[in-house]
This record gives structure tokens, C-alpha cells and sequence, in this order.
């Protein structure tokens, strides 16, 4: 996009020094630049490179002349659509005007040139370029928010697909378990039932708090509820959280937590949830008995957490758009399609709103994926 600030170039073709300078002096000023060329050839090689708002051409030059020039700058693309003003010191009959409108003039003016009157033409000219950026710049703006409306109409249909579908399954299966608690008097039975109907539940409340937490992100009313606590037991209380998920896809889970003391300011519930995510991601891109590994260790004043996993890795062109709302890494496995694609946006929010940052360190196809998660230290 073209910056309005940008300054704008006139160029001034005349085989006399004298007379550039003389053009150059009358026009001069803030946010102009001359470009001067002593020949026609000159003129053209200036063309090749820069966009002018006007031309002033000395008709009468050795070699090419003005008119010549003009006629060639009428055929080429670039400088095609340049207004020309002719200079001239001879008379202006009107078959030498009739061949300078021809050639794309716009005006002639007689020297001795009357200072004010070149002035007022050339900026005229100045302004409609300026105008014409202007114009340029609004259109590369509209364009982009109209490509930015259609990107979010589609990944709001998109997102709406995935929660009726995520919402659709977990009523069923409470549907289902209400039908069979009625048919079915065996009290174990019973509570097997009563158990998977929890998870649905747990699940859908899941989904909805996720969805208030984007909703409160965004609009600026989340608020931490920061305290001194230990990096330790937030990791202790994720992992607990986890757990259901990672047995659940017969993972192995090994921690290699740092001993050392590390006291946090922070929302002891946010930040277990920021790590709980990770594990549950983790575990959910992973085929069934694969290896997580949960690492924290102290660095230069930050803590730096990591969870690693050796599942199908994060694609290429998935990479940069990984922590953007609603993007979600496609796989074979139905319960990697689970979720609604918001949970790696919400941890970074999370994070930063601690002060942190996460990043994607290593991924590769069927290679698995290390995320890590820096947060500054209590001082």
C-alpha cells in the first residue's frame, strides 16, 4: 500500500542545465521530488523506475524531441496515463499544438514561463496524484477487510459445524443414558450408566466454559486472580486434571519437573488450565500408547515449561495458524476432529495475559510436537 506521506516525483526533461534548475527552482517544495533528465533517452530510463504525477517537456531538444518523448511515453504501460505539459519558446501555432494534444498533452506554456501560472497548473496535477493514491490505498484497505469478512464467514460456518456436532454427540449419549436408566433396573448397570452420562456432562461443560473464556478474552473481561503460588503444585493440579485423558488413550506420562523453588504471580486455576490443555492436545493428536512428557526447569529469571509428544506432528502450512481461533490439525482419528479448535488460541491468551509466551518449538510429520511456555518468575 502506498503511504500518503510518500513524496511525489515530477519529472523535468530540458537539454539546458540552466533551465532544469530554473523549472526546479519555481516548483520546489515539501513532498516533491525532481527527477531531471537533459535528454529524451535520459527521461525514459527515469520512467523505467519511478511513478511521476507530471512531466514537463521541452519541445525543442536535439535528438529526440519533446514530442517525440511524449509519443513514447504514450506506448508504454507504465507511463502511459502521465499528464505532459509542453514547454516551448517558440510560437504555439495550433498544428503545433494540434500534434502536442495529439502526442497527450494536456497544456503548452510559452516561455518567459510566468511563475504563478506554472505553479497553479502543477499542482493541480500534484493533488490528483495524491488523490489517486489515495484512492489506491482505500481500495487495497476495503479489499483486505472484504477478505477478512469472507475468512471469518467461513470459519464461523466452519465453527458452526464442529459445535453442533460437538454438542449433538454428548446429548445423545445423555439421551440414550436416560432411555436405558429407564429400562433397566440392575443398580450396577446403573451406575456404569450414571458414570458415562458424567463424563457427557463434564464434557459439555467443558465446551461452554471454553467458549466463555474466548468470549470474555476478547471483550476484556477476564480478570486473573494472581497470587503467589508454586510452579510445582499449578503442574500437579494439571496433570490431575489430564490424567482421565492421557489413561484414557493408554499414554505413558513422564515428568521431569525441576526441584528447584519457583514462585509464580499468577491465577494458580488459569495457569493448571493452560497446562492441562497442552497435556489434553497432546494426548489427543498422539495414536493410543504413545509418550508425553512434561518438563519445567528454571532459565535467566523465566520458567520454561514444555510438553512434549510423539503423535502425528503439526503440517507445514499449519504451523503459523496453530494458535489462531477455531484452526484445528486434520487426522485420521475421529478423536483428534474433537473440540472445537479453540484451545491452543485460549492458551495463548492465557499466557500472555501472565506476562508469558508459547511457542511451537519442534514438530514434525508423525514426528510429534514440543510446545513451550515461558512465564517470568516472582521477583
Amino acid at each position: 500500500m502506498t503511504s500518503e506521506k510518500e513524496p511525489i516525483n515530477f519529472l523535468l526533461v530540458d537539454d539546458l542545465e540552466e533551465n532544469l534548475l530554473a523549472l526546479e527552482a519555481l516548483l520546489q517544495r515539501d513532498g516533491l521530488v525532481c527527477l531531471k533528465a537533459r535528454s529524451g533517452d535520459e527521461a525514459l530510463e527515469l520512467l523505467l523506475v519511478h511513478d511521476v504525477a507530471l512531466a514537463l517537456l521541452d519541445v525543442q531538444m536535439p535528438g529526440m524531441d519533446g514530442f517525440q518523448l511524449a509519443e513514447f511515453m504514450r506506448g508504454a504501460a507504465r507511463a502511459r496515463h502521465i499528464p505532459i505539459i509542453f514547454v516551448t519558446a517558440g510560437s504555439a501555432d495550433a498544428q503545433r499544438r494540434f500534434r502536442g494534444y495529439e502526442a497527450g498533452a494536456v497544456d503548452f506554456i510559452q516561455k518567459p514561463i510566468e511563475a504563478d501560472i506554472l505553479r497553479s497548473k502543477a499542482d493541480v496535477f500534484f493533488d490528483l496524484h495524491q488523490q489517486h493514491r489515495q484512492i489506491l490505498a482505500q481500495r487495497d484497505e476495503l479489499a483486505a477487510y472484504a477478505n477478512a469478512l469472507r475468512t471469518a464467514d467461513r470459519h464461523k460456518n466452519d465453527f458452526l459445524a464442529v459445535l453442533g456436532h460437538e454438542l449433538r454427540n454428548p446429548v445423545m449419549a445423555l439421551g440414550a443414558g436416560l432411555h436405558l436408566l429407564k429400562r433397566r433396573e440392575d443398580p450396577k448397570q446403573a451406575l456404569e450408566i450414571r458414570a458415562q452420562m458424567d463424563r457427557q456432562v463434564q464434557h459439555l461443560a467443558r465446551l461452554v466454559e471454553d467458549l466463555l473464556d474466548i468470549s470474555r478474552i476478547d471483550q476484556g473481561k477476564l480478570a486473573l486472580r494472581k497470587e503467589k503460588v508454586a510452579l510445582q503444585s499449578v503442574l500437579g493440579f494439571a496433570v490431575e486434571a489430564s490424567q482421565p485423558q492421557i489413561d484414557a488413550n493408554q499414554h505413558s506420562l513422564t515428568t521431569e519437573i525441576t526441584s528447584e523453588p519457583a514462585w509464580l504471580d499468577a491465577d494458580p486455576t488459569r495457569l493448571a488450565q493452560v497446562v492441562s490443555n497442552l497435556l489434553n492436545n497432546a494426548a489427543k493428536y498422539t495414536p493410543e500408547g504413545g509418550q508425553i512428557t512434561l518438563g519445567a526447569r528454571v532459565v535467566d529469571g523465566f520458567v520454561e515449561v514444555d510438553v512434549t509428544d510423539n503423535g502425528i506432528g503439526i503440517p507445514d502450512d499449519m504451523r503459523s495458524k496453530i494458535f489462531e481461533l477455531f484452526a484445528q490439525v486434520r487426522s485420521p482419528s475421529k478423536r483428534a476432529h474433537e473440540g472445537l479448535g479453540i484451545g491452543l488460541a485460549l492458551v495463548k491468551q492465557l499466557v500472555e495475559l501472565h506476562g508469558g509466551s508459547i511457542a511451537l518449538k519442534d514438530s514434525g510429520l508423525n514426528m510429534g510436537s514440543r510446545f513451550q511456555v515461558r512465564l517470568p518468575l516472582l521477583a
